[in-house]
């Protein structure tokens, strides 16, 4: 037996069980897309953890959890008669062959920045879109967002050529936004922060680090460390509040060399 045979047994299974709790289970016969979505949202965060700690195992079991949804969503559908997954999967299909010319067709690409750029153009072509940026989500998280529409807009040709461009371009508006800050205006430094953000943002998309990425390994990283402070302040019989800078400053070096 084939792997891909076995892939779709356990596929098949997959939609066997779904059929069965869709119909058997309360709490699975009550959910809606609607009820459905901020599940899945927090399941597309528990697999994006899993991916930034490298722990596959874990990715393994979110992947599993996500496409549940995906399988649950197409199960209603079904039931109202408007998709099912198998009009799901030509969907995608049928997209991944129009937007690969270059495979299925006879268009010439020499790197990655050519596919790009016929990606974004012939998302345009589709449903009569008029701006690259309408295949942005505006409820994406602002920080995936910028960095989504510098990409967008750079498969267009807006772009600068040089990363030192993007770099002058982030001194300026420090600059801005430290003039601001001198001045105490609460709404123009709020402005010109996010310009800064937006920059570096950029800045980072030329050195091709994900900002998303780079904040969260920050955010762990703080984390592991000020976990480390609080246990050694415990050790002491200390809370936090009782200890001096420098004191809690002795264990966070401390805690950076693990």
């Amino acid at each position: 037996m084939s792997d891909k045979t076995l892939q779709l047994e356990a596929f098949e299974r997959l939609l066997i069980i779904m059929d069965e709790l869709r119909e058997q289970c309360p709490w699975d016969r009550k959910q809606t897309m609607e009820s459905l979505r901020h599940l899945t949202i927090e399941e597309v965060y528990e697999l994006g953890d899993a991916i930034l700690d490298k722990d596959l195992d874990e990715v393994k079991k979110e992947l599993g959890d996500v496409l549940l949804h995906i399988v649950f969503y197409a199960k209603i559908g079904s039931e109202t008669k408007t998709f099912d997954i198998a009009d799901v999967c030509h969907s995608i299909s049928d997209k991944l062959i129009e937007r690969h010319p270059h495979i299925y067709g006879d268009v010439k690409v020499d790197n990655e920045e050519d596919v790009k750029r016929n990606w974004e153009q012939i998302k345009l072509k589709e449903k009569g879109k008029t701006s690259v940026l309408q295949g942005v989500p505006k409820s994406l998280p602002a920080m995936v967002k910028a960095n989504r529409i510098q990409d967008k807009v750079a498969g267009v040709g807006f772009d600068w050529e040089q990363p030192e461009q993007v770099w002058e371009k982030v001194e300026e508006e420090l600059l801005e936004f430290k003039s601001e800050v001198a001045q105490n205006n609460s709404d123009r430094m709020e402005s010109e922060f996010g310009d800064v953000l937006f920059s570096l943002i950029n800045y980072a998309r030329f050195l091709k680090i994900n900002p998303e990425n780079a904040l969260e390994r920050t955010n762990k990283k703080f984390t592991k460390r000020f976990q480390y402070l609080e246990k050694k302040a415990k050790s002491l019989n200390k809370s936090l509040h009782e200890m001096s800078l420098s004191e809690m400053d002795v264990f966070w070096e401390e805690a950076k060399k693990l």
